[in-house]
């Protein structure tokens, strides 16, 4: 688990992925580390808390967290591209 995660964010160091318990079940954020980057693959956030600003925080914390930790961004999933679309600062040079 990293520290100075957002309140309720946890990292899943083993399984490669951010977590949020949510209303329905468990929103994830899900990476894989090549080349000194986190590869950000897949958001999924459970229906009932859809529409809640559940994935923005989740995806907030995690790409916080993997700057903190010295790692580029590389969206490959298409949630964490629009969120980079919308907050350019989290972009990688």
């Amino acid at each position: 688990m990293s520290g100075n995660l957002e309140e309720g964010v946890r990292h899943d160091v083993v399984r490669h992925r951010y977590e949020l318990d949510v209303d329905g079940g468990l929103a994830v954020a899900e990476y894989y580390e090549s080349d000194g980057a986190r590869v950000f693959t897949h958001t999924e956030v459970p229906g009932q808390s859809e529409g809640r600003g559940v994935a923005a925080k989740l995806v907030r914390a995690a790409l916080d967290d993997t700057r903190r930790a010295g790692f580029k961004i590389v969206p490959a999933c298409s949630y964490v591209v629009a969120f980079l679309a919308r907050h350019p600062e989290y972009r990688t040079p």
